[in-house]
């Protein structure tokens, strides 16, 4: 059985209810958004794909993702377009300025991110959501966007 948006956001929402766990994951999920998007954008592609603009493991693997968030909401989507283009932006950036860094300053920063994501867990007294259902690694992203999207007023 598919679940809905409304569905998954409320299941986890459940492990989610500790008012310092909370700010943690506001800080942190996108912080593992964005390193998984450098790590990623940061592993040599094959050579046949090597000449083609703007195309890199985090490009490639975005598709399923979006199509994991378009299943849910359009609204949802466009948002998460949004950030991971930002991500991609941010890690273009890097590169240029520090070439063969980013995936050092990745892969630091989603270590320190997910030490703070388990201290956070440990405070509410619950197993991250991720433990029942790996898709909730894609659904912490969506949450935060949906208090963003209520915030706005924009349906999702």
């Amino acid at each position: 059985m598919s679940r809905t948006l409304r569905q998954w956001l409320d299941q986890y929402g459940e492990s989610h209810q500790n008012p310092v766990n909370k700010k943690i994951h506001w800080l942190m999920v996108p912080i593992i958004f964005f390193t998984i998007t450098g790590i990623l954008w940061s592993l040599p592609l094959p050579t046949w794909l090597q000449t083609v603009p703007g195309v890199n493991w985090a490009s490639i693997l975005l598709i399923p993702v979006l199509l994991f968030y378009l299943r849910l909401s359009v609204a949802l989507t466009l948002g998460m377009t949004v950030f991971s283009l930002s991500c991609f932006a941010i890690c273009w950036q890097i590169d240029q300025i520090m070439p063969g860094q980013l995936w050092q300053i990745s892969l630091a920063l989603f270590v320190i991110a997910w030490v703070f994501q388990f201290v956070g867990h440990k405070i509410e007294g619950q197993k991250p959501s991720f433990f029942e259902d790996v898709q909730f690694l894609l659904i912490g992203p969506a949450w935060l966007m949906s208090f963003i999207y209520q915030k706005l007023g924009i349906r999702y």
